[in-house]
């Protein structure tokens, strides 16, 4: 039995199960693809629904991390093969690694908004991603139009790339409507006199405090909701963007013409999670994602033995459930190591 637990995927799951092995004494390794850890939050600016900087929540990860931590950055795993006692990774670079037990937290990948054409991503300058606002706002920059004018009227989008059947993506990604709620607020905070319109099929303020951020995004920053499906964007002469939709509510067509266009783009099965999939043989959902091997019983480990799941590897996840869940692998992993030296 190889004593080293190998973690692929250095975000906050990986990150989370690792601190948490590491304190109880556990040798581990964390191979991450990027140049950081932290994955997806080294982009955020600032956390629902307490609007603190994600910075805080990575600062506190990493301090957690022990002496018996290795975290190997800037690789990337080709392949995982089965072998006597456990499992050894391929890396693309030729490093190979073996382990009796295994972590797989590579997370998510963020939709491709090219593939809603009709939204005008990489046609209209002026339209732009979650993902790109959220850029500005970790920089400290400005938010403006392609031609550097402060905008008048922005308008966000709902659920691009999720609930979509065109798509092939029919699931909810959990946090595209509170990230919406968040970022208007911080919009408003930017630029008071911004007007904001943010489009929505339901709005799932679904977990502790989200109903009352909603709540203060239409009381105290006055951010318009309207429950309508997007139809198209097109744009006019000056770049500005014309918005067909219907008010689903009264039922009535509507046309907006705004200066800057938000997609809320939601969680889609990470790339490298497929890869080893393949290599494995894991199972997955109807959704693409990693299915554990009881979704209600055992939602972190798989049919394989000594083989984990972290975090949004399963399914969109906001942060704080993606931490709890890395400390509930890394529970998972303690039991299984534990039970193997009984059994030796």
């Amino acid at each position: 039995m190889y004593k080293n637990i190998i973690i692929v995927g250095g975000g906050i799951a990986g990150m989370a199960a690792a601190a948490a092995l590491s304190e109880i004494g556990m040798e581990v390794t964390v191979l991450e693809r990027e140049k950081l850890p932290g994955g997806h939050v080294r982009s955020w600016d600032r956390l629902f629904p307490t609007l603190r900087a994600a910075k805080e929540v990575l600062d506190f990860l990493n301090k957690s991390l022990g002496l018996l931590t290795e975290i190997i950055c800037d690789i990337e795993v080709g392949s995982i093969v089965p072998t006597p006692g456990g499992y050894t990774i391929h890396c693309t670079n030729g490093d190979i690694f073996t382990t009796g037990c295994l972590v797989l937290a590579t997370g998510y990948d963020l939709f491709d908004a090219r593939k809603k054409e009709e939204y005008g991503f990489g046609i209209y300058e002026n339209v732009i991603t979650s993902a790109d606002l959220e850029k500005i706002f970790r920089e400290g920059n400005q938010v403006t139009t392609c031609g550097g004018q402060v905008p008048r009227r922005v308008g966000i989008i709902h659920c691009v790339g999720s609930r979509d059947e065109k798509v092939g993506n029919i699931y909810c990604s959990k946090v595209c409507c509170v990230t919406g709620v968040k970022q208007a607020i911080e919009i408003r905070q930017m630029l008071p006199d911004c007007e904001i319109f943010s489009f929505y099929m339901d709005l799932r303020m679904y977990d502790r405090h989200f109903e009352e951020l909603y709540f203060e995004a239409q009381q105290k920053w006055n951010v318009n909701f309207i429950r309508g499906r997007l139809s198209e964007c097109a744009e006019n002469p000056d770049h500005s963007i014309i918005l067909k939709t219907e008010d689903t509510l009264t039922g009535h067509p509507l046309k907006l013409t705004v200066d800057l266009v938000v997609l809320l783009v939601g969680f889609v099965p990470g790339s490298s999670a497929r890869k080893i999939t393949g290599s494995l043989g894991l199972l997955q959902g109807t959704d693409g994602f990693l299915l554990p091997a009881d979704e209600h019983t055992a939602g972190n480990r798989t049919l394989l033995p000594g083989v984990f799941l972290a975090g949004a590897v399963k399914g969109p996840a906001c942060v704080v459930d993606t931490i709890a869940d890395g400390r509930a692998t890394a529970v998972e992993v303690y039991r299984y190591m534990k039970h193997s030296e009984v059994a030796k």
